[in-house]
């Protein structure tokens, strides 16, 4: 009996071997899939690109450091400085012919030719922009170098040697103008989306 039991019931035994491999291999088929999606998450940035947000920021950074600088030159250039807070803030007109805040005097062109590198690079790079708060620290840059290439540009003493209008002045600092104050506040912003591991095309990642 027990020998006829065996018999019969050895079909059962291959049927179910031959599903567990069916099911095995569906599990695979699953994995396959599963493994196929899982990817494109990181491999596909999210939401839309920011390229207004950049253009826009560029643009008011822009606009603001220009419009100052006219005033500047029609209203205060050649007259006393104005004190804003006593002798810690005031508004004092100076031609700078270096980099941010005073440096490098002697190196005029070439500071010139690094800002419209920077303007290319800035450019190239919204193509795959999808961060706002890289949006905004790359329109601070981007307007600021456009507002000092401005001057660079079309100031005396000549084409690409042109000398740049600052006009803020605090108390034991350089003085700057609203140019030199959006590329290190753009500056600073790019430090810390770097600190926090956020990328321009909207990913984060974990050092």
């Amino acid at each position: 009996m027990a020998e006829a039991e065996r018999i019969i019931g050895t079909p059962d035994i291959p049927g179910a071997a031959g599903a567990e491999p069916e099911q095995s291999g569906g599990n695979a088929v699953s994995g396959d899939r599963s493994g196929a999606a899982a990817p494109a998450p990181a491999e596909r940035p999210r939401g839309k690109r920011r390229i207004a947000v950049l253009f826009t920021v560029a643009v008011l950074a822009y606009a603001l450091d220009l419009v100052s600088k006219m005033i500047v030159v029609a209203k205060l250039e050649h007259h006393d400085a104005i004190d804003i807070a006593g002798d810690w803030l005031k508004l004092e007109a100076i031609r700078n012919a270096g980099a941010a805040f005073g440096f490098g005097q002697a190196f005029t062109v070439i500071f010139t030719v690094i800002a419209a590198a920077v303007i290319v690079v800035i450019a190239r790079l919204a193509r795959k922009l999808y961060s706002v708060p890289w949006a905004i620290a790359l329109g601070l840059l981007l307007g600021g170098a456009l507002g000092n290439l401005t001057d660079r540009i079309f100031r005396s003493p000549g084409i690409f040697e042109g000398a740049v209008v600052d006009f803020i002045a605090p108390k034991h600092f350089a003085v700057f103008n609203l140019a030199d104050s959006a590329i290190v506040c753009g500056g600073i912003l790019i430090v810390l989306l770097s600190f926090r591991g956020l990328d321009p095309d909207g990913t984060v990642h974990k050092d």
